[in-house]
């Protein structure tokens, strides 16, 4: 993959042994990796997309030693790879092929430093992850809502530097709206103090969000305060069967009015999505006698104890079949149901790998044009790969829509794979003429690194290598990664 123009990017040498051994002996020898297979772990991500190889492993056990490698690094010109659980889908966290860069796991920063019910908010540190810190939140009677497919490996610190959105997003925001305050250490080693948790604060520029989302290349996010808020007292899910898109549309503009912010999640699915998860999950069905072209997995939590949320979501389904905008409803009547309805949305991911190769694209686009984005993609795939299998789902109430596609029956998946970047530029193209995003949660990484320029535009792109030239002057801070 080619250089983007102008990049902010120096080359750095690979580290002197002088180095790699004062780098080790900040961390400790027990938590600085070298044997490959040691490393091996923290050198490929989950859908095998992207390898890489590392002089060093290091995995600091507080700030104060992340500062010390840091300035260690500056000093020496030693390029840093920050990564969290390791479960980012466009490569940020995985170091280049060279083998001179330095991992460095936040793994081990997992304290919970401080709870404040009365504020709402806990300080957690990065390498928490995020079912950690949920747990954490139940067990003192509030909810923090980020919810991932991931969660159970996935960090803070990762899904705040990758801003990363879920299932919940329509009524909590992503993660930049659930964070109050950061500790981050900057690339010289020095640490910005920024955990104050104050909702009001009108001093200036908001430093917190030019790391939120910076994916490591501009500080390493150490610890974090996190919004908590109340646990909903009655949470209804349900699910729709649709013959169309633009039923959703209207189901989802129904289920705005009625139910306001109680509206937390609403996700679509398509029917080649539901036959895979049936097929290639784990004691998984469809809940439909009669399987419908698209499936609207909807959730309503509700503050007030009672069945206000389960007459709610009776009387808008019946509404909504009677006026023919859904076919068919099921609804959740024990915790274990509404579990079954959502692991058809949560494996659809991991489902699709065992159909053979599968072109992703994370995209957003205006809520109002999501069927004409699908139809007009739908059509490009065909065009350019017949037979391909569009599995387009997420999160509809949002308007970001993983738009991945499944490889012909019976086609060799290494000559499928080869038209991904022929078929992103395409899709892409679509996105933006619709006034969408190239990347919606997954970030930019080394996946789109080379895309952002077209999608941004010069201006933008100037601005944000200014950042990063005043950030991280050497660039050892998550090279060739975004920029």
């Amino acid at each position: 993959m080619s250089e983007p123009a102008n990049s902010t990017c120096p080359t750095l040498p690979p580290p002197s042994e002088e180095t790699l051994t004062a780098l080790a002996h900040i961390v400790g020898e027990a938590h600085a990796l070298r044997d490959p297979e040691d490393m091996a772990p923290y050198l490929t991500e989950w859908r095998d997309r992207y390898r890489g190889r590392a002089a060093l492993v290091l995995k600091p056990g507080s700030t104060d030693e992340v500062a010390a490698v840091l300035k260690c690094a500056n000093e020496a010109r030693t390029a840093i790879v920050p990564q969290g659980g390791n479960t980012g889908l466009v490569g940020a966290q995985i170091p280049d092929e060279s083998g001179g860069q330095v991992v460095l796991s936040l793994e081990r920063l997992t304290h919970v430093r401080d709870v404040d019910l009365a504020s709402n908010t806990m300080t957690v540190e990065a390498g928490l992850t995020l079912a950690a810190a949920r747990e954490m939140a139940d067990s003192v009677g509030r909810l923090f809502p980020l919810s991932l497919a991931s969660e159970g490996s996935c960090q803070i610190g990762g899904v705040l530097s990758t801003n990363a959105g879920g299932v919940a997003v329509l009524a909590y925001g992503n993660a930049r709206s659930l964070a109050l305050g950061l500790e981050v250490v900057l690339a010289d080693g020095r640490v910005w103090h920024g955990l104050t948790g104050l909702r009001k604060d009108n001093t200036g520029y908001d430093l917190m969000d030019l790391f939120i989302g910076a994916e490591g290349t501009l500080g390493i996010i150490t610890a974090a305060v996190l919004r908590l808020f109340p646990r909903p007292a009655e949470r209804v899910t349900a699910m729709a069967a649709l013959s169309s898109l633009d039923g959703a549309m209207e189901f989802l503009a129904r289920m705005r009015d009625a139910a306001g912010p109680m509206l937390t999640a609403f996700e679509i699915l398509p029917r080649i999505g539901i036959e895979f998860a049936v097929k290639h999950g784990n004691d998984l069905r469809d809940p439909f006698r009669a399987p419908p072209a698209w499936y609207v997995l909807f959730e309503i939590s509700c503050p007030l104890a009672g069945d206000t949320a389960g007459d709610l979501v009776e009387s808008q389904l019946a509404e909504a079949i009677e006026a023919g905008l859904i076919e068919d409803a099921v609804l959740a009547k024990s915790l274990a149901q509404a579990r079954e309805l959502w692991r058809l949305r949560e494996v659809m991911s991991e489902v699709q790998k065992y159909e053979g190769g599968s072109i992703k694209h994370d995209v957003s686009v205006p809520i109002a044009r999501v069927p004409e984005f699908i139809a007009r993609a739908n059509q490009l795939v065909e065009v350019m790969i017949p037979g391909a299998r569009p599995v387009p789902f997420g999160h509809l109430g949002d308007g970001n829509i993983h738009y991945n596609v499944s490889q012909p029956a019976g086609m060799d998946k290494d000559v499928y794979l080869s038209n991904w970047e022929a078929l992103n530029a395409a899709v892409h193209e679509i996105v933006l003429d619709l006034g969408g995003s190239i990347s919606a949660e997954h970030g930019i990484g080394r996946m789109k690194r080379t895309l952002l320029p077209h999608a941004k535009g010069e201006v933008a792109m100037d601005l944000m290598r200014s950042i990063k030239a005043q950030f991280d002057p050497n660039g050892i801070l998550n090279p060739s990664k975004l920029l």
